[in-house]
């Protein structure tokens, strides 16, 4: 097969365009005119002997090899825009700067709870730098050495586009938490006391929510769902107004009754919280990175 060549130019305004939606409004963001886009584009499509787009009435959609084309354009620009970054880590020396990823699917408590063993240096010898989001952007980040390490509550799946080395760093048994006022109209034995007793719960993306429906549907307890709540912060602080009993890892058991004052109601038997960390290489060069995930935390 012929290797087929492009201009990068022509591929950011064909992703510009698929951004913005139209040629018209490509052009406008771009501050270029119409027909030039359109001609980049045009020239792009001759270069690669594909067609990137279906044209119908004046409207754009994309063919399958569009999206194939779009996601490797995001894909070049995205380490593109990384670089500046990476070059400033790389003069700064990266031994000082521990760039960290959080998905925002993991409750900060734990995640502050495993990076412990990196933060506790000498003062001044190590810079911090956290960022809190989407398990696939975090990825491109790692990919572009824009972030070092990735903590998640999922492993990266053997379908992601990032040759990614997935570390179990802790295993947590499930605790069950509630306000003193909640805990006290609690009638019988626990777990079966929780039937029909109000429940803050994560929402069903996360790991620890579907370890919970399992333990629910096992015990034969139907919670009354008082919320589902996407940012763990805001359930536990829910949680300590008492609107409901929570759950959490028991990694973080002590920190939880002391910062919202509620308590140990019981723990989820069977349900188990794994946190990953993840790294672009098998063995982490960065001495904090290491110190990260070789820890292998275990709460029972």
């Amino acid at each position: 097969m012929t290797a087929r060549t492009f201009s990068y130019h022509h591929l950011h305004y064909f992703l510009v365009v698929t951004r913005e939606g139209s040629i018209t409004a490509a052009a406008r963001a771009l501050g270029l005119t119409q027909p030039t886009v359109s001609a980049q584009v045009a020239e792009l499509e001759a270069d690669l002997g594909v067609a990137l787009f279906r044209r119908r009435g004046g409207r754009l959609s994309l063919t399958a090899e569009g999206r194939v084309a779009r996601d490797y354009a995001a894909e070049i620009f995205s380490l593109g825009e990384g670089l500046p970054e990476a070059l400033e880590r790389g003069l700064s020396g990266a031994a000082g700067r521990f760039s960290v990823g959080i998905s925002d699917s993991l409750p900060l408590l734990t995640a502050h709870t495993l990076l412990g063993p990196a933060l506790d240096q000498p003062p001044g010898s190590l810079r911090l730098v956290v960022r809190v989001g989407k398990m696939d952007r975090l990825l491109a980040d790692l990919t572009t050495r824009t972030l070092d390490l990735v903590l998640t509550d999922e492993p990266v799946g053997p379908t992601a586009r990032v040759r990614a080395h997935t570390h179990t760093v802790a295993e947590s048994a499930v605790t069950i938490f509630g306000a003193a006022s909640l805990r006290a109209e609690l009638q019988g034995s626990f777990p079966e006391a929780l039937d029909d007793a109000p429940f803050l719960l994560h929402t069903e993306n996360t790991s620890l929510r579907r370890g919970l429906d399992g333990w629910f549907s096992r015990c034969g307890i139907r919670p009354r769902v008082a919320a589902e709540v996407e940012d763990v912060a805001l359930l536990q602080l829910l949680g300590e107004s008492a609107r409901g009993f929570f759950a959490a890892p028991s990694l973080v058991e002590s920190t939880i009754c002391a910062r919202y004052g509620v308590e140990v109601v019981g723990r989820a038997r069977g349900v188990v919280e794994r946190i990953y960390g993840v790294t672009l290489e098998p063995e982490p060069d960065h001495p904090a990175v290491g110190r990260v995930v070789a820890q292998r935390r275990t709460t029972s």
